[in-house]
């Protein structure tokens, strides 16, 4: 059994690849999805010495099976948000002591102390649905927060506009994190000068407008809030971290998260930093599920280990895809 307070203590590069590799021996014995992934790949504990030799499950995996690595009973089950009709994504979480550590020391990392922050959660899409990881973290850290002002806010937009106005004349540190539909609609309906909040953007217009490269809606965003820096969260269902950006779309990641891209006419290859690719996460914190996920998103990974997400796969550009009809 893997001691996950390891997870969250790393410290080295050397650390990480260890822990990584012993998690990739754990899930190979204890996931038999996973292991079953392997099996036809051919790869076996015994073939995997670095972390670049790691198969990585493809996400849609979570849409189609019980991906678990644990015997203890769920505690809550995180779904993906979807069209009437679709097969939307399932993490089944059996510690989520585990998920609270990875969302509360990633932002403290780049951010400080959530106590700090007077937490405002603008994520009506996620709030009208169940099983909404971000809407878990985000009521977690409103709780953290310990400020009264903080909360979530649906389509009370007048109500937000008004406590950002008294937080900005009281010096508040603020933390505004919103869906971009929605950061939209409140920056089209109030004009603002924020000099003590920070917006950050957790992606997806959901259908409510026209989608938007990241340059556009940060432009917008950053004239309509009047601050200097559109802050990023990149996250997703099937994962239990999050990297973050502070601006210009470069992402880091905590010290348990890694970010690799593969080839995309080669799924099992991964590339060299600077190349645009498909982009694969190690996130140690999926203890329980599977940390090694081959997400849709198409990226490039810098020198200093950043990356920046370009876009998505179109299904037609998803290379092996026989692989996932287990």
């Amino acid at each position: 059994m893997i001691d996950t307070n390891a997870i969250f203590t790393i410290q080295t590069e050397q650390e990480f690849c260890n822990l990584a590799l012993d998690i990739f021996k754990y899930q190979f014995a204890n996931n038999k999805v996973y292991r079953s992934f392997c099996d036809l790949l051919y790869k076996h504990p015994g073939d995997i010495k670095t972390i670049e030799d790691i198969p990585f499950l493809p996400i849609q995996f979570f849409k189609t099976h019980l991906v678990l690595s644990s015997q203890n009973p769920v505690q809550t089950t995180f779904s993906s948000s979807g069209t009437t009709g679709s097969i939307t994504s399932k993490h089944l979480v059996t510690d989520l002591t585990v998920y609270r550590a990875s969302f509360t020391k990633g932002f403290e990392a780049f951010y400080g102390a959530i106590k700090d922050y007077v937490i405002l959660a603008l994520l009506p899409s996620y709030l009208e649905r169940e099983g909404s990881s971000l809407v878990f973290m985000a009521n977690d850290m409103i709780m953290q927060s310990k400020h009264p002002e903080s909360g979530f806010y649906l389509n009370n937009l007048s109500e937000l506009k008004n406590t950002l106005l008294l937080l900005e004349s009281e010096g508040k540190k603020t933390l505004l994190i919103g869906v971009s539909f929605a950061l939209l609609d409140l920056i089209d309906t109030y004009p603002f000068n924020l000099k003590h909040t920070i917006i950050m953007e957790t992606g997806g217009m959901k259908g409510r407008r026209k989608e938007l490269i990241r340059e556009e809606l940060h432009n917008q965003l950053k004239e309509g809030f009047g601050v200097e820096t559109i802050h990023s969260e990149y996250g997703m269902t099937e994962l239990l971290s999050q990297a973050y950006s502070k601006g210009n779309g470069v992402y880091n990641c905590p010290k348990w998260m890694r970010v690799l891209t593969r080839d995309t006419e080669d799924a099992l290859s991964i590339q060299n930093v600077g190349k645009t690719g498909g982009i694969n996460v190690i996130d140690l914190a999926n203890i329980n599920s599977c940390s090694f996920i081959a997400t849709q998103d198409l990226g490039r990974v810098n020198n200093n280990g950043s990356f920046e997400v370009i876009g998505r796969f179109d299904h037609s550009d998803i290379r092996g895809c026989n692989l996932m009809v287990l």
